[in-house]
């Protein structure tokens, strides 16, 4: 078994110090449970309701000079832990992107910029253009996307194919009306992106109203069943969520003697899909 954790934080916008401050506590506490793997929510260093793109540029670090992912590989040298979060970067290009870096104790083993920017995202950031990275870990294979990405079935999909045992998700979900007795939609997809692709998903939401926004604070561990292994929180304070996971149940794709998840595909009849026609 390998244990996962999901930290709900309550990032400040504009306040990158108190975030890692923020972040190391959540850190500690899941590493004090045990937790191999611990997944921060989307841009937790610099908050997420950005004024202008000129406020997110002041807030933004290149990823190969991070105090954020420089603390991140600290803590996880120290924790023998990995830690997935989301930080506001700095490309090479000299354009921002919403990006999530997967650290370990030797430094950084993967960035992912997130594909789907939602709403105003796109008056800041440039999209990815990069499939989502699939890490192998001592425990799994570990892949790594951005909370609106969840929202599109060919993007779980894929770290799917490429092997992965674990789609790991920061997100910042905006509060939205829910009926009576629902759960929200998102936390409902990504049920599905775990049942559909038969993989666990590890989504870390965020909570704490930030210039007007109220978020779902949906922080959520999902077996490859579709069914959550600990959360969703929904409620709106911050967390840590832990889940013993075997994450080999995610390599094994049959439902029963006849049918398999992957096997059964029959890519020749989705072509409409893939090119939108």
């Amino acid at each position: 078994m390998t244990v996962i954790a999901v930290a709900q934080l309550a990032p400040v916008i504009g306040d990158p110090e108190q975030n890692r401050r923020a972040a190391a506590g959540a850190v500690g506490e899941a590493v004090s449970a045990g937790a191999e793997l611990v997944v921060l929510p989307e841009l937790c260093d610099s908050g997420y309701v950005f004024d202008s793109e000129q406020e997110a540029r002041r807030l933004a670090t290149p990823a190969d000079d991070s105090p954020t992912l420089r603390q991140w590989q600290d803590l996880a040298a120290a924790g023998r832990t990995v830690i997935i979060g989301g930080f506001c970067e700095l490309g090479g290009d000299g354009r921002l992107y919403n990006s999530a870096a997967l650290v370990g104790a030797s430094g950084t083993l993967a960035l992912y910029r997130k594909a789907h920017l939602w709403d105003r995202e796109g008056l800041v950031f440039t999209p990815g253009g990069a499939a989502p990275p699939v890490v192998s870990l001592p425990f799994g294979r570990v892949a790594v996307v951005i909370c609106y990405d969840l929202e599109f079935p060919e993007w779980a999909r894929l770290p799917a194919l490429d092997g992965a045992d674990l789609i790991a998700a920061p997100v910042n979900w905006p509060a939205a009306p829910c009926p009576p007795g629902e759960r929200p939609a998102e936390v409902v997809k990504a049920q599905a992106d775990a049942s559909v692709n038969g993989v666990f998903v590890a989504v870390a939401d965020r909570c704490g109203t930030e210039r007007g926004v109220d978020w779902i604070g949906g922080s959520v561990i999902i077996g490859p069943d579709g069914y959550p292994l600990a959360g969703p929180v929904l409620a709106d304070r911050p967390a840590v969520l832990l889940a013993d996971c075997d994450l080999a149940r995610a390599r094994d794709k049959r439902l029963n003697d006849h049918n398999d998840l992957l096997a059964d595909r029959r890519p020749e009849l989705y072509s409409p899909v893939t090119s939108g026609g």
